[in-house]
């Protein structure tokens, strides 16, 4: 496996393949992660990784200083699985200028839910992960898969649309939310959880699985449901964000006759403690 730090080398290292597979990542990698490495490896000639922490998609008060960086445990679990180059480049060199040139998502579908809460998070990740995609694919000739998860729902509308409207060669795929058997959502955030809220933990998926139940049980009246789970995390210790039923297609509220199987999704965000934990569950 070979370990790079700059875009040409990453270039001169893939010219000879032609079907790149590609997870970026912000390292600090989980059972999850490493799935969607498994899942990359079936799709391409050469899987690649990205390591980097992403300033742009942080506001002010948020970890980035303190998001975990294990870059030599990371390189281990990826060698051993097989993947064939991690790129893990320093900020001046993805960077090397202020990034004065942003990729902007439409505010209809970027500045609600995870948006609403953390202005601007969307357009850091659409301007890193656009840039990601022309240092892994610029040169490619066949197909290019990019290989994300479910467990940052919108971020995955959000990175689909932008690769539909900017006419973009490349197969995003989504895989399914890995999570430990407790139910918990793997999470490299997961960490920062004491041991007694990580017990906890478990209560968000819980509380979106019965939202999701009662609503396919025949109650409809989803401010109500949404409402009341909300509640029920406060009343736990828990500080809700939001807890919501949306269309899984455009992640806009349904309408009455969307509400069928199959068709919707209930997505959570809450603070336990000091860490934020976010997470969905599709019926």
């Amino acid at each position: 496996m070979q370990v790079i730090h700059t875009i040409a080398e990453l270039r001169q290292a893939l010219a000879r393949h032609d079907h790149p597979a590609f997870v970026p990542t912000m390292g600090n990698l989980h059972d999850g992660h490493l799935a969607l490495v498994r899942h990359a490896r079936t799709l391409g000639d050469v899987t690649v990784a990205s390591i980097f922490v992403n300033r742009l998609q942080f506001l002010p008060h948020e970890d980035f200083d303190t998001y975990p960086r294990t870059l030599q445990a990371d390189c281990d679990k990826l060698a051993a699985l097989g993947c064939d180059i991690v790129f893990a480049p320093a900020e001046e060199e993805l960077y090397p200028q202020p990034q004065t040139f942003k990729v902007q998502p439409p505010p209809a579908l970027a500045d609600m839910l995870e948006g609403h809460f953390r202005p601007g998070f969307f357009t850091g990740v659409c301007t890193v992960v656009m840039k990601l995609f022309q240092c892994v694919f610029a040169n490619a000739r066949g197909e290019r898969h990019a290989v994300f998860g479910k467990k940052d729902y919108q971020q995955l509308m959000v990175i689909r649309h932008m690769v539909q409207q900017f006419a973009l060669p490349i197969t995003i795929h989504g895989l399914d939310t890995a999570r430990a058997p407790d139910g918990l959502a793997l999470s490299s955030r997961n960490g920062y959880l004491s041991a007694a809220e990580r017990a906890q933990a478990p209560q968000l998926v819980q509380t979106l699985r019965t939202v999701a139940a009662d609503v396919l049980g025949g109650e409809h009246n989803l401010a109500a449901l949404e409402q009341r789970a909300m509640q029920t995390l406060a009343a736990q210790g828990w500080q809700p964000d939001y807890i919501t039923v949306r269309r899984r297609h455009d992640l806009l509220p349904p309408e009455p006759r969307d509400i069928r199987p199959g068709e919707l999704v209930v997505l959570g965000a809450a603070r336990l403690g000091r860490t934020r934990l976010i997470d969905n569950w599709e019926f």
